[in-house]
């Protein structure tokens, strides 16, 4: 079994965990001619929903201690244990450097920023675009100031440039921890894993800052993010050293085999899944960014398929809807597959 270590620089560069193929401007070429081709639903037909949270939800604690409101890919609010932590949020109408041009959202935010409950944390796991949006932050540094930001290596220059003060930003690397306590003085214990993935929000500062996934650890119950990672060796670790999880969170969106090694797809998903030990797991990373070049639906519906051939128990909530963890299969996605709204 591989061991987890802390992060290693290179000069600027970060390394991977493990030797790991990206990708430039060779895989551009090689992919573009599907690109351009088409020929799936990258993009739905009609905006799913609308989806509404109903934020007086958060007035009441979860009655289990674990609760997950989804807002598609990798944004979510996790209730956990009494602390209130939010993961990748990205409000922003695109994933790209400009709101006027990039993948743009499939839905609209199931709820303002400003109707969010008072949250303890916010973490950041990388800073690629659909995972650190650059208005969401400047909104989120003004609205909730009492907020600790945890966030990999080299990341907290980049948030204070988008306001959030610096004496509220916790740099982690690898196998670091965090303490974060809610008002109520209850506890979580949030410590940085390694992926196998990269960084950089352009071309030229390809990880110069860190990636990581995160454990959470409350007093009941303990939760593992794995953010963005292609398949390694190292789930198995991070399943022996800080398992067993109530919730693992895997990505299943933006898979190709031309980059493979940084993104699981449904089908290394599953085997991470197992690697970590089993349990319940929820498929995140998919549903609001067109990002590859797979059908919108297509990971989703692998995923489900994989779910019965090897008994997987799936956490899959409708998006925006807080939701006490638990098997939960929402089809959301299966409406106007037509391609005429309701």
């Amino acid at each position: 079994m591989v061991k987890l270590e802390r992060a290693k620089k290179v000069g600027r560069k970060y390394q991977t965990p493990v030797p790991t193929h990206v990708g430039g401007l060779s895989t551009i070429w090689k992919v573009l001619p599907e690109m351009i081709r088409g020929g799936k639903e990258r993009t739905p037909k009609v905006a799913p929903g609308p989806f509404r949270t109903d934020a007086g939800v958060y007035a009441e604690a979860p009655e289990s201690g674990l609760r997950v409101t989804w807002f598609g890919h990798s944004s979510m609010l996790v209730e956990i244990d009494g602390v209130t932590v939010l993961i990748d949020p990205v409000w922003d109408a695109r994933s790209a450097p400009v709101q006027w041009f990039g993948p743009r959202r499939f839905f609209a935010p199931t709820l303002r920023l400003d109707e969010l409950p008072k949250l303890d944390a916010i973490l950041i796991s990388h800073d690629h675009y659909d995972h650190l949006g650059k208005g969401t932050m400047q909104a989120l540094a003004r609205l909730q100031p009492g907020s600790c930001w945890v966030a990999p290596l080299g990341v907290a220059a980049e948030l204070r440039g988008f306001g959030v003060p610096a004496g509220r930003i916790e740099e982690l690397n690898w196998l670091g921890k965090a303490s974060i306590t809610a008002k109520d003085g209850s506890e979580l214990c949030v410590t940085a894993a390694p992926a196998r993935h990269f960084s950089g929000r352009s071309l030229f500062n390809r990880n110069e800052t860190l990636w990581a996934s995160y454990v959470l650890r409350g007093t009941r119950h303990n939760v593992y993010y794995g953010a963005d990672s292609g398949l390694w060796e190292g789930f198995s670790a991070i399943g022996a050293q800080f398992g067993p999880f109530d919730l693992t969170m895997l990505e299943i969106g933006a898979f190709n085999d031309a980059w493979k090694d940084i993104h699981l797809g449904p089908d290394g998903a599953a085997a991470a899944w197992e690697a970590l030990g089993g349990g319940l797991t929820m498929p995140i990373h998919w549903g609001l960014f067109d990002l590859a070049l797979h059908g919108w639906r297509e990971p989703i519906e692998r995923m489900w398929e994989l779910a019965e051939e090897r008994g997987i128990l799936l956490f899959s909530p409708e998006p925006g809807r807080p939701t006490e963890v638990g098997e939960v299969r929402s089809d959301w996605w299966q409406a106007n597959r037509d391609g005429v709204g309701a």
